[in-house]
């Protein structure tokens, strides 16, 4: 495979992921601030510059080794990531109940809203496009990949177990005593996710409706065209 045909492949995936895991980040110290607690903007961490958000885990090596497997050894495309955590001191929020509960919706809401846009622009696009161009379908490639890794993203991120934000959802509705109980996972949780993840295909399940909503709203706005 030619260089340039390489990068466009890698550059479909590394920057619709990339604008992802940053923003959905950045939503959380954004609402975190919004709620009193000035820690993420403290650290420099409410830009949208990525260099500030990288992980050299999960930004760069898990991505680029899941980038690169489908072409060595030609097995199902899968890309993941996740960028460094917004700093957050919860002792700051002036309801901590309440605003740890938004705080928490922020990343995987900020996922959903990029999901539901991109399917949009590849609605548009299919819409108004009359004849397809190299960049016309680069930008239509970099939509598709877009609703799929933000719904990915999105879902993972729910799953009901600390620390993914779908834990410390169920941390700030339950009562306090369960809520200490939940939290004594955080440490223990993301093995768990990833063993629960990786052996039951339980991921994949859910996240397939929500990629299968997204399109259908794409393949709407193409039928009903623009203007």
């Amino acid at each position: 495979m030619e260089l340039t045909a390489v990068m466009a492949r890698v550059a479909i995936v590394a920057v619709p992921l990339l604008v992802a895991v940053v923003l959905h980040e950045v939503a959380h110290g954004v609402v975190a601030y919004a709620c009193g607690d000035p820690t993420a903007a403290r650290a420099g961490r409410l830009t949208l510059n990525p260099l500030a958000h990288v992980d050299p885990v999960g930004t760069l090596l898990v991505p680029g080794l899941l980038l690169l497997m489908p072409l060595l050894l030609g097995t199902t495309p899968f890309v993941f990531g996740w960028a460094k955590p917004v700093p957050i001191d919860p002792r700051w929020f002036r309801r901590p109940r309440l605003d740890g509960l938004l705080v928490a919706l922020a990343g995987p809401g900020t996922n959903l809203v990029l999901a539901v846009g991109s399917a949009i622009t590849l609605g548009w696009l299919a819409a108004t496009m009359t004849e397809a161009t190299p960049a016309t379908r680069f930008v239509a490639n970099l939509a598709a990949q877009s609703i799929v890794i933000n719904c990915v993203l999105a879902v993972f991120n729910m799953l009901p177990i600390p620390p993914l934000d779908g834990g410390r959802v169920l941390t700030a509705v339950l009562p306090e005593d369960a809520a200490r109980v939940l939290n004594q996972l955080e440490r223990v949780g993301i093995v768990l996710v990833l063993l629960v993840v990786l052996n039951t295909g339980i991921l994949s399940r859910l996240v397939r409706p929500v990629v299968a909503w997204c399109y259908a709203l794409a393949g709407r706005m193409a039928g009903q065209g623009v203007g």
